[in-house]
C-alpha cells in the first residue's frame, strides 16, 4: 500500500473527508470543469454538477479505488470534516516581515488568550495549519484571506486544504503534532463569524391566481427549500439543481427568468453561501434548464 494511501486512509479514519488532488499539485483532480463548462458528461455530474466539496468522501473503499489508481495529492474538505483549519504563512523568500504565526501570537495577546496544542501540519513552504474543531453552534464559519491579520488566512466550509502525506512541487506537507485538533477558541470564533445579512426583503413574484399559479408557486417553494435545506457540502449541488428546475419553468413561460434568478440568490444567501459562488451556479444551472423548457398545463 502506498505512503498516499495510507495517509489518506488514515485521515478518513478521524472522520476527515479528502478527495484527490492532482499528483504533486494543490488543485482538485476532480472534477475537471468548473460548474460554468459542466456539460453533464461526468458520470458524477449526470443530475447537476458535483464539485470537490461534494465528492470528498470517508469511504475506505472509494479511497482505495482512487489511490491505487494514481498517485494523488490528498485534499481535506474542511466544511464536511467540521474543520477550520488557520493557515499560518511565511514572507516570501528575500522579503521582510513577521510570519503568519507572529501575527496569530500578537492577535491572542490581545484578547489575553494563549495558542494552545492542536493538530499541526508543516505545509511544503514552511508555513503552518493549525486543525481545529469547528463550534457546534453558532453560523458556519467560511474561508477568510487577511480577517485575521496579514499572513494568516483560514479555511472552513467551502474551502480545503493539503493534508499531510501530501507533496505539492516536490516540497512535503508533514505532520508536526499528531493530536486531536481542539476547540476553536471562542475569541477566533467570534473574529471570524460572518457579518449578520442584511434584513431580507421577500420576492415577490407576481403569479396568477389560477392552478397555473398555484403550480409554479409550490414549485419555487419546493425548489427554494431544497437549497435552504441542503446539509454542509451539498448546498452549492442543490442550488443548480435548483436552477435547472426553474430554469426550465422560466423557459416554458410560466415564469420570468428575472423572478428565478432572484427567488434562488435570496435562497442561496439564507444557505450561507456567497455571492461569486451563487451568482455562478444559478447562472450555470439556469442555462441548463433553458435547454429542456418545460411547460406547465392549465
Amino acid at each position: 500500500m502506498s505512503d498516499l494511501l495510507t495517509a489518506a486512509l488514515g485521515h478518513a479514519a478521524r472522520g476527515w473527508h479528502v478527495f484527490p488532488l492532482r499528483p504533486d499539485d494543490k488543485r482538485p483532480a476532480f472534477p475537471d470543469h468548473a460548474a460554468d463548462d459542466c456539460t453533464g458528461r461526468d458520470p458524477r455530474c449526470r443530475t447537476g454538477h458535483v464539485g470537490w466539496e461534494a465528492r470528498a468522501t470517508t469511504d475506505p473503499d472509494r479511497i482505495r479505488r482512487a489511490w491505487s489508481a494514481r498517485p494523488y495529492g490528498i485534499g481535506l474538505a474542511c466544511g464536511p470534516s467540521r474543520l477550520v483549519v488557520v493557515d499560518l504563512d511565511t514572507p516570501k523568500t528575500g522579503r521582510a516581515g513577521r510570519d503568519g504565526l507572529a501575527v496569530l501570537a500578537e492577535l491572542a495577546a490581545a484578547h489575553a488568550a494563549t495558542i494552545d496544542p492542536t493538530y499541526t501540519v508543516t505545509t511544503g513552504r514552511g508555513g503552518t495549519h493549525l486543525y481545529y474543531r469547528h463550534p457546534d453552534t453558532g453560523p458556519a464559519l467560511r474561508n477568510t484571506a487577511g480577517t485575521l491579520g496579514p499572513m494568516v488566512d483560514t479555511r472552513a466550509h467551502g474551502g480545503y486544504v493539503v493534508a499531510a502525506g501530501s507533496t505539492v512541487a516536490g516540497r512535503p506537507y508533514t505532520v508536526d503534532l499528531d493530536t486531536d485538533p481542539a476547540p476553536l477558541p471562542g475569541w477566533l470564533a467570534a473574529l471570524l463569524a460572518p457579518a449578520p445579512l442584511p434584513p431580507q426583503r421577500p420576492v415577490v413574484v407576481d403569479l396568477p391566481a389560477d392552478r397555473t399559479g398555484a403550480y409554479v408557486r409550490a414549485a419555487i417553494d419546493r425548489e427554494t427549500a431544497r437549497v435552504t435545506g441542503a446539509p454542509a457540502g451539498e448546498r452549492n449541488r442543490s442550488l443548480y439543481i435548483a436552477a435547472v428546475a426553474l430554469g426550465q419553468l422560466a423557459a416554458g413561460g410560466a415564469l420570468t427568468a428575472e423572478d428565478a434568478q432572484s427567488v434562488l440568490e435570496q435562497a442561496a444567501a439564507s444557505a450561507g453561501l456567497g455571492h461569486v459562488e451563487t451568482a455562478r451556479t444559478i447562472r450555470s444551472g439556469l442555462a441548463a434548464g433553458s435547454r429542456r423548457p418545460r411547460k406547465v398545463a392549465a
